[in-house]
């Protein structure tokens, strides 16, 4: 018995012994022990000298393991954007670069190169673009259009422009599809120095005005006549009066053939365009190089993974819903057994809506603890004159304070995924920032808009940050992901 008691007194003190050991070893890890994902926490550089960028590593190097190069004017600057990287790696932090599709691809090439060379695996990637799904709902966009002599963008107010090369000089055709279902067809023409124009514009109730017009570059002066034909065969001015030998309503292409002429007609042809125009975007990355491609974005997290990143940053701000933001994210990435993260916004549209230090500390462990492994914040805003960039003291509190409780706290994970699932309807491109959301940036909120609204606020209340917000796909199954799965048009 004593002998007995002996050997399992040793026992335990090896046991002791070797957890202490492992102990010691896993302090030393950059993530912490192993029920942790790996997870990057930083902030964003958008300023404009090398001196700044490095005073606000050394102000965050303690509490942070990120840095984001997103500064459009050092960006382009090889030997710079090398300097300050190269401060950045030497204080033990990560990298990431930040670049437009607008700035030179020649630069692109020389910061890959250097990036991947010299830093290794502490350069994460490329941070290409970004807000592309939001852009799509709110912005002027060009699309994707296999037709090399054919142009298509999304306007801003949901107006669909195809402008078609005619071969001829100094001749423009275009097509313009409106939101409202209105069209409206262009084309002009310089001749000897006068722009003629000719526009006409179909209205829903049938009637069509023709409006032409000459303007004389030499003067800046103008000329228009318009005509309003109307669907009983009248033509008239704008005043009312009957105008007689200027034809009739049918020598006008017809509207609904105009109408289904347009290059995307319903949701899956704008899912397919979406997708197309950021493959087609990120081809110029993905060419010479396999680096992990990064975005942020406020809506359509969806369709950002199809079109081709490793990586979205759900944007957590702009007075919206972060569980919602979260839940959709999520949902996105598990579903491809990728990566996500949160990059923190203002919480308005001006910089002086940054979150609080208490804010930003919450924002950051809720992402943290629904399963992200990267966290952003942004640090940018115009006229402000600090160093820093736009954080201040109860910002910086925040993030150190997230460091120390959070990110190195043993019994907070990251290694999570959603456990239920609500299922929207396929290729359903919603905005989801209220029930009148537009879809796609192209169509007005339509008859299932407001029950894809009701059932994504019922299902976040009913399962919280458990949920993940998925789209009926054939290509991705959620058979055997989740432990309950609802969806949108359920009744009961």
């Amino acid at each position: 018995m004593k002998k007995r008691l002996v050997f399992a007194l040793a026992a335990a003190i090896i046991a002791i012994i070797a957890v202490s050991a492992f102990a010691t070893v896993e302090i030393y890890k950059p993530f912490g022990d192993t029920g942790k994902k790996p997870f990057y926490v930083g902030v964003t550089y958008c300023g404009d000298t090398v001196a700044e960028a490095e005073q606000l590593i050394d102000k965050v190097k303690s509490y942070t393991n990120l840095f984001v190069l997103d500064s459009g004017t050092l960006i382009v600057n090889v030997p710079v954007t090398e300097e300050i990287c190269d401060y950045a790696v030497n204080a033990g932090m990560y990298v990431m670069l930040y670049y437009s599709s607008n700035n030179p691809a020649g630069t692109l090439d020389s910061l890959l190169t250097i990036a991947q060379v010299r830093y290794g695996s502490r350069f994460l990637g490329l941070y290409y673009n970004d807000e592309l799904g939001g852009k799509m709902l709110d912005s002027q966009v060009h699309l994707y259009d296999p037709n090399p002599n054919q142009t298509i963008i999304k306007d801003s107010d949901g107006t669909l422009y195809v402008q078609n090369q005619t071969g001829i000089a100094n001749t423009t055709d275009s097509v313009a599809y409106l939101r409202s279902g209105e069209i409206e067809v262009d084309h002009s023409q310089i001749i000897q120095g006068i722009i003629k124009s000719y526009s006409t514009f179909y209205y829903l109730n049938g009637t069509i005005t023709y409006t032409t017009g000459d303007y004389y570059t030499s003067d800046s002066s103008e000329t228009t006549q318009v005509l309003i034909y109307q669907p009983n065969g009248n033509v008239e001015t704008t005043t009312g009066a009957t105008v007689a030998d200027a034809g009739t309503i049918s020598q006008f292409e017809p509207y609904q053939q105009l109408w289904d002429a347009r290059p995307i007609q319903n949701y899956q042809q704008a899912a397919d365009t979406f997708i197309k125009t950021q493959q087609n975007t990120l081809a110029v990355v993905r060419n010479q190089s396999n680096i992990k491609l990064f975005t942020s974005d406020y809506a359509l997290d969806w369709w950002d993974y199809l079109g081709g990143y490793n990586v979205v940053l759900a944007q957590l701000g702009w007075n919206e819903s972060i569980t919602q933001n979260i839940a959709m994210i999520r949902g996105a990435a598990d579903m491809r057994d990728k990566s996500w993260g949160a990059i923190i916004t203002w919480e308005g549209l001006s910089p002086s809506d940054l979150p609080s230090g208490t804010q930003m500390y919450n924002e950051l462990k809720q992402a943290y603890e629904s399963g992200a492994e990267y966290a952003v914040v942004f640090n940018y805003a115009p006229d402000i004159d600090s160093s820093l960039g736009l954080l201040a003291g109860q910002q910086f509190d925040a993030l150190q304070s997230f460091w120390s409780s959070v990110v190195q706290n043993k019994s907070e994970t990251n290694n999570v995924k959603g456990q239920d699932a609500l299922v929207l309807p396929d290729n359903y491109g919603f905005g989801m920032r209220n029930p009148n959301d537009n879809i796609w940036g192209l169509w007005q909120s339509d008859n299932s808009s407001h029950q894809v609204w009701s059932a994504v606020q019922t299902a976040l209340d009913k399962y919280g940050s458990k949920l993940d917000i998925v789209y009926s796909d054939p290509a991705h199954s959620i058979a055997g992901r989740y432990q309950q799965v609802c969806y949108w048009n359920q009744t009961t």
